[in-house]
């Protein structure tokens, strides 16, 4: 069975930081690309960083770019999200997604991540 478990979320002030985790099982993690993706409180999903399956390439969307860094561990199976210098708008439950169509529908738990003072 195909499993994502994000970890690592929680509450903290703006300029704070978190890390947070993926641990994937069921699948070749190292032979897939892996995103990051949040949704706030009522609004719908936003794309927020993307890394290659041997974590050379990293993209990320505008609205963190130079603040978040994605990375991933093919060894342990585990992709991460270090956010620095949040803001309230990072304010949201942040899943990690397999960047792969065949596994459009494998969704964890997510982790919330709330910024506030």
């Amino acid at each position: 069975e195909v499993q994502l478990v994000e970890s690592g979320g929680g509450l903290v002030q703006p300029g704070g930081s978190l890390r947070l985790s993926c641990a994937a099982s069921g699948f070749s993690f190292r032979t897939y690309a892996m995103s990051w993706v949040r949704q706030a409180p009522g609004k719908g999903l936003q794309w927020v960083s993307s890394i290659s399956s041997g974590g050379g390439s990293t993209s990320y969307a505008d609205s963190v770019k130079g603040r978040f860094t994605i990375s991933r561990d093919n060894a342990k199976n585990t992709a991460y999200l270090q956010m620095n210098s949040l803001k309230p708008e990072d304010t949201a439950v942040y899943y990690c997604k397999i960047f792969a169509l065949e596994y459009f529908n494998v969704w964890g738990q997510g982790t919330q991540v709330t910024v506030t003072s």
